[in-house]
Protein backbone atom coordinates (compact mmCIF):
# COMPACT_ATOMS: atom_id res chain seq x y z
CA UNK A 1 0.00 0.00 0.00
CA UNK A 2 2.98 2.34 0.59
CA UNK A 3 3.58 2.45 -3.19
CA UNK A 4 0.16 4.03 -3.87
CA UNK A 5 -0.27 7.80 -4.22
CA UNK A 6 -2.76 9.87 -2.20
CA UNK A 7 -5.29 10.09 -5.04
CA UNK A 8 -5.34 6.30 -5.44
CA UNK A 9 -5.73 5.80 -1.70
CA UNK A 10 -8.66 8.23 -1.67
CA UNK A 11 -10.24 6.40 -4.58
CA UNK A 12 -9.94 3.06 -2.79
CA UNK A 13 -11.56 4.52 0.33
CA UNK A 14 -14.43 5.84 -1.81
CA UNK A 15 -14.91 2.40 -3.37
CA UNK A 16 -15.16 0.99 0.17
CA UNK A 17 -17.66 3.65 1.23
CA UNK A 18 -19.80 3.11 -1.87
CA UNK A 19 -19.64 -0.65 -1.35
CA UNK A 20 -20.86 -0.36 2.23
CA UNK A 21 -23.74 1.90 1.21
CA UNK A 22 -24.70 -0.54 -1.53
CA UNK A 23 -24.67 -3.51 0.87
CA UNK A 24 -27.38 -2.11 3.16
CA UNK A 25 -29.22 0.19 0.76
CA UNK A 26 -29.86 -2.33 -2.01
CA UNK A 27 -27.95 -5.54 -1.19
CA UNK A 28 -25.34 -6.13 -3.91
CA UNK A 29 -22.60 -3.64 -3.04
CA UNK A 30 -19.84 -5.97 -1.92
CA UNK A 31 -18.27 -6.20 -5.37
CA UNK A 32 -17.16 -2.56 -5.32
CA UNK A 33 -14.11 -3.01 -3.01
CA UNK A 34 -12.85 -5.81 -5.26
CA UNK A 35 -13.41 -3.66 -8.34
CA UNK A 36 -11.57 -0.73 -6.78
CA UNK A 37 -8.52 -2.78 -5.82
CA UNK A 38 -8.41 -4.49 -9.21
CA UNK A 39 -8.67 -1.22 -11.15
CA UNK A 40 -6.52 1.07 -8.99
CA UNK A 41 -3.69 -1.15 -7.74
CA UNK A 42 -1.16 -3.43 -9.33
CA UNK A 43 -1.84 -6.21 -6.85
CA UNK A 44 -2.14 -9.81 -7.97
CA UNK A 45 -5.67 -11.28 -8.26
CA UNK A 46 -4.97 -13.40 -5.17
CA UNK A 47 -4.05 -10.39 -3.05
CA UNK A 48 -6.98 -8.36 -4.43
CA UNK A 49 -9.45 -11.08 -3.50
CA UNK A 50 -7.83 -11.84 -0.14
CA UNK A 51 -7.75 -8.20 0.92
CA UNK A 52 -11.28 -7.53 -0.33
CA UNK A 53 -12.81 -10.50 1.45
CA UNK A 54 -11.18 -9.44 4.73
CA UNK A 55 -13.11 -6.16 4.59
CA UNK A 56 -16.39 -8.07 4.70
CA UNK A 57 -15.84 -9.70 8.10
CA UNK A 58 -16.94 -6.60 10.01
CA UNK A 59 -19.75 -5.67 7.61
CA UNK A 60 -21.16 -9.19 7.79
CA UNK A 61 -21.03 -9.18 11.58
CA UNK A 62 -22.75 -5.79 11.72
CA UNK A 63 -25.45 -6.93 9.30
CA UNK A 64 -26.01 -10.15 11.24
CA UNK A 65 -26.35 -8.18 14.48
CA UNK A 66 -28.86 -5.81 12.86
CA UNK A 67 -31.05 -8.62 11.53
CA UNK A 68 -30.83 -10.55 14.78
CA UNK A 69 -31.91 -7.45 16.68
CA UNK A 70 -34.78 -6.85 14.25
CA UNK A 71 -36.01 -10.41 14.86
CA UNK A 72 -35.64 -11.71 11.31
CA UNK A 73 -32.82 -14.10 12.19
CA UNK A 74 -34.79 -15.43 15.14
CA UNK A 75 -37.42 -16.93 12.86
CA UNK A 76 -36.90 -20.72 12.62
CA UNK A 77 -37.17 -20.88 8.82
CA UNK A 78 -34.67 -18.05 8.35
CA UNK A 79 -32.26 -19.56 10.88
CA UNK A 80 -32.45 -22.85 8.99
CA UNK A 81 -31.66 -21.10 5.71
CA UNK A 82 -28.76 -19.23 7.31
CA UNK A 83 -27.30 -22.42 8.79
CA UNK A 84 -27.51 -24.28 5.49
CA UNK A 85 -25.94 -21.40 3.57
CA UNK A 86 -23.16 -21.18 6.16
CA UNK A 87 -22.54 -24.93 6.06
CA UNK A 88 -22.18 -24.78 2.28
CA UNK A 89 -19.77 -21.85 2.69
CA UNK A 90 -17.38 -23.97 4.74
CA UNK A 91 -16.76 -26.09 1.65
CA UNK A 92 -17.34 -23.55 -1.12
CA UNK A 93 -15.14 -20.69 0.10
CA UNK A 94 -11.84 -22.64 0.20
CA UNK A 95 -12.68 -24.02 -3.25
CA UNK A 96 -13.12 -20.50 -4.56
CA UNK A 97 -9.78 -19.46 -3.08
CA UNK A 98 -8.11 -22.46 -4.72
CA UNK A 99 -9.57 -21.49 -8.10
CA UNK A 100 -8.26 -17.95 -7.63
CA UNK A 101 -4.70 -19.18 -7.09
CA UNK A 102 -4.89 -21.09 -10.38
CA UNK A 103 -6.13 -18.17 -12.50
CA UNK A 104 -3.86 -15.83 -14.48
CA UNK A 105 -4.53 -12.11 -14.09
CA UNK A 106 -6.38 -11.66 -17.38
CA UNK A 107 -8.71 -14.59 -16.71
CA UNK A 108 -9.49 -13.13 -13.27
CA UNK A 109 -10.38 -9.77 -14.80
CA UNK A 110 -12.62 -11.30 -17.44
CA UNK A 111 -14.42 -13.50 -14.93
CA UNK A 112 -14.82 -10.55 -12.55
CA UNK A 113 -16.32 -8.50 -15.38
CA UNK A 114 -18.76 -11.33 -16.06
CA UNK A 115 -19.71 -11.57 -12.38
CA UNK A 116 -20.28 -7.80 -12.22
CA UNK A 117 -22.52 -7.87 -15.30
CA UNK A 118 -24.50 -10.86 -14.03
CA UNK A 119 -24.99 -9.13 -10.68
CA UNK A 120 -26.32 -6.03 -12.40
CA UNK A 121 -28.84 -8.14 -14.30
CA UNK A 122 -29.80 -10.04 -11.15
CA UNK A 123 -30.54 -6.76 -9.34
CA UNK A 124 -32.97 -5.81 -12.10
CA UNK A 125 -34.56 -9.29 -12.27
CA UNK A 126 -34.86 -9.38 -8.48
CA UNK A 127 -36.78 -6.10 -8.51
CA UNK A 128 -39.27 -7.47 -11.02
CA UNK A 129 -39.60 -10.69 -9.01
CA UNK A 130 -40.22 -8.78 -5.78
CA UNK A 131 -42.95 -6.68 -7.40
CA UNK A 132 -44.53 -9.84 -8.78
CA UNK A 133 -44.65 -11.31 -5.26
CA UNK A 134 -46.06 -8.25 -3.49
CA UNK A 135 -49.54 -9.69 -3.33
CA UNK A 136 -48.54 -13.33 -3.14
CA UNK A 137 -49.54 -15.60 -0.30
CA UNK A 138 -47.10 -16.65 2.41
CA UNK A 139 -44.02 -18.22 0.89
CA UNK A 140 -42.66 -21.64 1.75
CA UNK A 141 -39.11 -22.30 2.98
CA UNK A 142 -36.66 -23.31 0.29
CA UNK A 143 -35.79 -26.98 -0.03
CA UNK A 144 -32.58 -28.42 1.35
CA UNK A 145 -30.95 -29.07 -2.02
CA UNK A 146 -31.83 -25.63 -3.43
CA UNK A 147 -30.50 -23.81 -0.37
CA UNK A 148 -27.26 -25.80 -0.32
CA UNK A 149 -26.79 -25.27 -4.07
CA UNK A 150 -27.21 -21.51 -3.70
CA UNK A 151 -24.86 -21.48 -0.70
CA UNK A 152 -22.19 -23.44 -2.54
CA UNK A 153 -22.40 -21.36 -5.72
CA UNK A 154 -22.29 -18.08 -3.82
CA UNK A 155 -19.42 -19.08 -1.54
CA UNK A 156 -17.27 -20.36 -4.43
CA UNK A 157 -17.78 -17.05 -6.27
CA UNK A 158 -17.15 -15.08 -3.07
CA UNK A 159 -13.93 -16.96 -2.37
CA UNK A 160 -12.79 -16.57 -5.97
CA UNK A 161 -13.35 -12.81 -6.21
CA UNK A 162 -13.29 -11.69 -2.56
CA UNK A 163 -16.95 -10.67 -2.69
CA UNK A 164 -19.51 -10.11 0.02
CA UNK A 165 -21.87 -13.09 0.01
CA UNK A 166 -25.15 -11.07 -0.02
CA UNK A 167 -24.23 -9.60 -3.39
CA UNK A 168 -25.17 -12.88 -5.09
CA UNK A 169 -27.08 -14.81 -2.44
CA UNK A 170 -29.86 -12.24 -1.94
CA UNK A 171 -30.86 -12.03 -5.64
CA UNK A 172 -30.57 -15.80 -6.04
CA UNK A 173 -32.62 -16.58 -2.92
CA UNK A 174 -35.32 -14.13 -4.00
CA UNK A 175 -35.37 -15.65 -7.49
CA UNK A 176 -35.81 -19.08 -5.87
CA UNK A 177 -38.89 -17.82 -4.01
CA UNK A 178 -37.65 -16.51 -0.65
CA UNK A 179 -38.98 -13.10 0.51
CA UNK A 180 -36.37 -10.35 0.47
CA UNK A 181 -36.07 -9.72 4.23
CA UNK A 182 -35.44 -13.38 5.16
CA UNK A 183 -33.03 -13.57 2.21
CA UNK A 184 -31.13 -10.51 3.44
CA UNK A 185 -31.00 -11.82 7.01
CA UNK A 186 -29.78 -15.30 6.05
CA UNK A 187 -27.24 -13.87 3.59
CA UNK A 188 -25.70 -11.64 6.26
CA UNK A 189 -25.12 -14.65 8.51
CA UNK A 190 -23.56 -16.58 5.64
CA UNK A 191 -21.29 -13.65 4.81
CA UNK A 192 -19.63 -13.87 8.24
CA UNK A 193 -18.62 -17.47 7.51
CA UNK A 194 -17.56 -16.68 3.94
CA UNK A 195 -15.45 -13.70 4.96
CA UNK A 196 -13.90 -15.39 8.00
CA UNK A 197 -12.99 -18.61 6.17
CA UNK A 198 -11.83 -16.72 3.09
CA UNK A 199 -9.65 -14.39 5.14
CA UNK A 200 -8.05 -17.31 6.97
CA UNK A 201 -7.30 -19.22 3.77
CA UNK A 202 -5.93 -16.20 1.89
CA UNK A 203 -3.86 -15.30 4.94
CA UNK A 204 -2.35 -18.80 4.90
CA UNK A 205 -1.38 -18.14 1.26
CA UNK A 206 0.25 -14.85 2.30
CA UNK A 207 -2.16 -12.97 0.05
CA UNK A 208 -3.57 -10.25 2.26
CA UNK A 209 -2.61 -6.57 2.61
CA UNK A 210 -3.81 -5.57 6.10
CA UNK A 211 -3.12 -1.86 5.59
CA UNK A 212 -5.22 -1.80 2.44
CA UNK A 213 -7.94 -3.87 4.11
CA UNK A 214 -8.22 -1.24 6.86
CA UNK A 215 -8.15 1.62 4.34
CA UNK A 216 -11.07 0.13 2.42
CA UNK A 217 -12.82 -1.67 5.29
CA UNK A 218 -13.30 1.27 7.66
CA UNK A 219 -15.13 3.43 5.06
CA UNK A 220 -17.05 0.33 4.00
CA UNK A 221 -18.26 -0.16 7.57
CA UNK A 222 -19.27 3.50 7.74
CA UNK A 223 -21.08 3.04 4.43
CA UNK A 224 -23.10 0.16 5.90
CA UNK A 225 -24.47 2.56 8.52
CA UNK A 226 -25.06 5.33 5.97
CA UNK A 227 -26.81 2.89 3.65
CA UNK A 228 -29.48 2.19 6.24
CA UNK A 229 -30.39 5.89 6.27
CA UNK A 230 -30.18 6.14 2.49
CA UNK A 231 -32.56 3.20 2.10
CA UNK A 232 -35.11 5.01 4.28
CA UNK A 233 -34.93 8.34 2.46
CA UNK A 234 -34.35 7.48 -1.21
CA UNK A 235 -36.81 5.40 -3.28
CA UNK A 236 -35.43 1.86 -3.27
CA UNK A 237 -36.17 1.23 -6.94
CA UNK A 238 -34.07 4.22 -8.00
CA UNK A 239 -31.15 2.90 -5.98
CA UNK A 240 -31.52 -0.56 -7.49
CA UNK A 241 -31.60 0.69 -11.05
CA UNK A 242 -28.69 3.07 -10.43
CA UNK A 243 -26.56 0.22 -9.04
CA UNK A 244 -27.61 -2.20 -11.80
CA UNK A 245 -26.80 0.35 -14.51
CA UNK A 246 -23.43 1.14 -12.91
CA UNK A 247 -22.42 -2.50 -12.66
CA UNK A 248 -23.45 -3.34 -16.24
CA UNK A 249 -21.66 -0.22 -17.54
CA UNK A 250 -18.45 -0.99 -15.64
CA UNK A 251 -18.28 -4.65 -16.72
CA UNK A 252 -16.80 -3.93 -20.20
CA UNK A 253 -14.23 -1.56 -18.67
CA UNK A 254 -13.14 -4.28 -16.26
CA UNK A 255 -12.80 -6.73 -19.14
CA UNK A 256 -10.69 -4.24 -21.15
CA UNK A 257 -8.57 -3.41 -18.10
CA UNK A 258 -7.71 -7.06 -17.43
Amino acid sequence: MTDLDALTLAGLALFGLAGGIGITAVGPGGVLPTMGMFLLTGLSPTTVAGTAIATHVATGALGTYAYTRSGHLREPATRRTALLLSAAALAGTPLGVLLNTLLPGRAFGLLLAGAVAVTGVLVWVRDRRERGREEAADSHPLGLSVTLAVGLLVSVAAGLFGLGGPMLSVPLLVLCGLPVLPALAAAQAQSVVVASVGTAVYLAHGSLDWGLAVLVGVPELAGVLIGVRVARSVPTRRLKFALAATLVALAPYLALHS
